[in-house]
């Protein structure tokens, strides 16, 4: 009872702000004096304005040099034996990564005027700047005659009424075309371009893939039939036009975001500049420094811009809003703002540092893009947080004006404010009414959702990476469902030494390849050189060497690299696989590699190995998840350790561990009731959410610590420091979690799973900080003061 008269004393009245900026009665900074940094700009305010500004032109320059990297194989980069295989047959065998996909598709495909509408579309597409060459069922070949070529299977004039019935019916059951290029049905066809390589890296592509859909439009655009693009040049430029715009959209809505809740807050535009600006020019100076370290943007790097945002915003907030209580109190703007920097600042520091070591603990992953990610959020950091301490002092001296009449009107409007606190109050009693209660169930349910977390799985699909709201992942999954898929897995077969692309014994392990591929459930769409001998043999009768050799060198050079290298030492089997979960695909890829051991032992010295973007991705995508999740629970504890350290206490390294866990373990209770696994975007989400969680944790800590004193209950030290402390805290949690909110507006549905993820975890650790640190802080205080004087209380009687 008296720790909840104590509270309602506490709300029913405004707590004096003089004694929430107060300098902390220990003498060892939990920052080690490094928040001191903020004071230098405070000495000479204009002098490191000028600086800033010199700084700022910098950083647009900066900017500017930014690249996007829009490849699809970004996430696996790295240096593994995998991904070197992977990158070498891209360059010996350049047919994948340049291919866009054309998918037409209706009931009335095969009727003769829109088939005569189709090659027209096939014969104008040729004509693209950009196109080497294509693929289509107007490719495909009638049998040869001997001693000739073969004549083309579709002639110059289509026959008509009963002879273009029997005609459509050979066109369909072609072995070239049928279930490759010509869905079973006849209601799907496929062409395949292949650009230059120059094009595909080069602004050039989107003007040359928007001449491909004119062209579609052109000669397709009455005939009622659907035509889409997919392919990965057309996925890279979806990529990286959703990058663009994704960045534009970041950038005003955090601006407006901490604009709009500053100055609905402050009601003041001196104080909105205060604490909006610093982070925002933080984020300037951030993607500036970013620029001129030759970072790129990719569907990670792209969230920088709202993390930024609420790494500094929410202890730039934090710093205005204890200068700000400190001005009410009737103290001059120099002292105020540097008595924030002293009191509020130790706090700033150690969640910046918090939020570092999330970023260090991605390095840990096997992805360069991953790392490259968490290489520059610690960088952005450590910016954030010298923005932050040097700013928003500077800026306060500035700008405010009139200290005076500032004090005595929000003295008694400042009704915002306390209603917050009368809020914090009676959580505050209820918290520290039964803190051994509230400890052990919050024990209990944090455990409980932990086991709820441990059973997540890994999961990955390459259309995640891709913008779904554009026409690739459409025409990729028409693809699955009508040609066995659209995503590549490659057979490459390298030759020992003395033997040649025709000998004897290479043609046979290539036909042995070719027909395990075939027979491997899950792979369709299967193509080699092999494809071409059996055709010769089917239809010619021929099965000589010179005749295959022939026939290799009069099909263009661009088809031909699609199956043997340059220098004709490798060759590839490609099939296709459609666009699933890894967990799905792995099984596949991995009997598809057992089965070649047969191949390997009865053709020895011939190298084979399963390779292409799907084989990568099921084998390395759950690993490198794991390793991600497993890197997050080894960060839980050195966190922990590390915050303990800081504030040399053994309780406080105890207290936030509960709070710390929870907004993680809710997370992905909710993944795991939406049915969505642990997907690259989710595990890194929660990995940099729970360094930003702990934000609130450090500063109510923080502010603890100042208020425990000889005399002072632990009801009484936590429920003040609930009362000054909690409001910038909820404001601040909005703050975070708007910042990340706006990723939903992505078209990229990784980036989207990201944003709403992080900024539930946000929400998730104010409740933790309100329902489990208060009531476990009081408790842990308790017990260690018992301890200490070597007596344990007795139940009352």
């Amino acid at each position: 009872m008296g720790s909840r008269r104590n509270g309602q004393h506490m709300h029913e009245r405004n707590p004096d702000a003089a004694d929430m900026t107060k300098p902390d009665r220990r003498s060892l900074s939990i920052a080690f004096g490094f928040e001191r940094v903020g004071l230098i700009a405070m000495r000479a305010p204009i002098l490191s304005c000028i600086i800033l500004l010199a700084m700022v032109v910098g950083a647009v320059f900066g900017i500017q040099r930014i690249t996007i990297d829009d490849s699809l194989s970004q996430l696996f980069r790295s240096d593994t034996k995998e991904y070197r295989q992977y990158e070498e047959v891209t360059r010996r065998f350049p047919s994948t990564e340049f291919d866009v996909l054309v998918v037409v598709e209706g009931k009335t495909l095969l009727e003769r005027d829109n088939l005569e509408k189709l090659r027209d579309l096939v014969t104008d597409l040729q004509l693209v700047d950009g196109v080497r060459g294509l693929i289509s069922l107007f490719s495909a070949r009638q049998a040869p005659e001997p001693g000739k070529l073969p004549a083309a299977l579709f002639p110059a004039e289509l026959p008509q009424g009963a002879e273009y019935d029997h005609f459509i019916e050979t066109v369909k059951s072609n072995e070239i075309i049928r279930g490759k290029l010509l869905s079973e049905d006849g209601t799907l066809a496929l062409v395949v371009l292949s650009l230059e390589p120059a094009i595909v890296s080069d602004s050039k592509l989107k003007a040359t893939i928007g001449q491909i859909r004119q062209v579609m439009n052109d000669d397709l655009g009455d005939t009622g039939l659907t035509k889409e693009l997919s392919g990965v040049p057309v996925m890279q430029l979806e990529i990286r036009n959703a990058v663009e715009r994704d960045g534009i959209i970041y950038n005003v809505a955090g601006i407006l975001a901490g604009c709009l809740i500053a100055i609905v807050f402050f009601r003041k535009v001196s104080f909105m500049v205060v604490a909006a600006f610093p982070p925002l020019l933080a984020i300037l100076l951030s993607l500036g420094v970013l620029g001129w370290a030759n970072f790129s943007l990719n569907m990670f790097l792209n969230v920088m811009t709202p993390l930024i945002m609420v790494i500094s915003f929410s202890d730039s907030m934090q710093l205005t809003f204890a200068a700000r209580d400190r001005l009410i109190a009737g103290e001059d703007k120099y002292s105020a703002f540097r008595n924030a920097v002293l009191v509020v600042g130790p706090a700033c520091v150690l969640t910046h540092a918090t939020a570092g070591i999330s970023f260090i603990a991605l390095q840990f992953s096997n992805s360069d893009l991953i790392r490259s990610f968490g290489e520059a959020g610690l960088l952005a950091t450590i910016i954030a947080l010298l923005a932050v301490l040097l700013l928003v002092p500077a800026f306060g001296v500035l700008l405010v004006r009139d200290e005076r009449r500032f004090s005595e009107k929000f003295k008694t409007a400042d009704w915002g404010v306390q209603a917050l606190r009368r809020f914090c109050a009676w959580i505050a009693e209820r918290m520290v009414g039964r803190p051994g209660f509230f400890s052990v169930l919050a024990l209990l349910v944090v455990g409980g959702l932990a086991v709820v977390y441990a059973s997540l799985e890994p999961r990955y699909r390459l259309a995640d990476q891709v913008p779904d709201k554009e026409q690739a992942v459409a025409a990729s999954g028409r693809l699955d469902a009508k040609l066995t898929g659209a995503n590549p897995i490659d057979i490459l077969i390298e030759f020992p030494a003395g033997e040649t692309l025709y000998s004897p014994q290479t043609l046979a392990t290539i036909a042995a390849v070719h027909k395990l591929v075939e027979e491997q459930a899950g792979v369709g769409n299967v193509w080699s050189i092999e494809t071409l001998r059996r055709w010769l043999a089917e239809k010619a009768g021929s099965h000589d060497v010179a005749t295959l050799k022939e026939y290799v060198s009069v099909i263009p050079e661009h088809l031909v690299r699609r199956f043997i290298s340059e220098d004709q030492t490798a060759v590839v089997v490609s099939g296709r696989v459609p666009d699933r979960d890894s967990s799905q695909i792995l099984p596949v890829v991995e009997k598809l590699d057992r089965a070649m051991d047969a191949v390997r032992t009865a053709h020895p010295g011939y190298e084979m190995a399963v390779t292409g973007l799907s084989a990568i991705a099921a084998r390395n995508s759950a690993s490198m998840i794991e390793k991600l999740n497993h890197g997050l629970t080894i960060e839980f504890v050195l966190v922990a350790v590390f915050i303990g350290l800081a504030f040399r206490s053994v309780v406080v390294m105890f207290a936030c561990i509960l709070p710390g866990i929870f907004p993680v373990v809710l997370s992905g209770t909710l993944l795991w009731l939406l049915g969505e696994g642990l997907q690259f975007a989710s595990v890194v989400a929660l990995t940099v959410s729970f360094g930003l969680g702990l934000s609130a944790t450090i500063h109510f800590l923080n502010r603890l610590r100042s208020e425990t004193g000889p005399g002072v209950g632990a009801g009484k030290a936590v429920e003040r420091a609930t009362v000054l402390m909690g409001p910038a805290l909820i404001l601040t949690t909005v703050v975070l979690a708007c910042g990340l909110v706006v990723t939903v507006f992505s078209d990229l549905p990784s980036l989207r799973l990201f944003g709403w993820l992080s900024a539930f975890a946000m929400v998730a650790a104010l409740v933790a900080d309100f329902l489990i640190l208060r009531p476990t802080a009081m408790w842990l205080i308790t017990f260690a003061e018992r301890f200490r004087h070597g007596a344990v209380a007795k139940p009352a009687e």
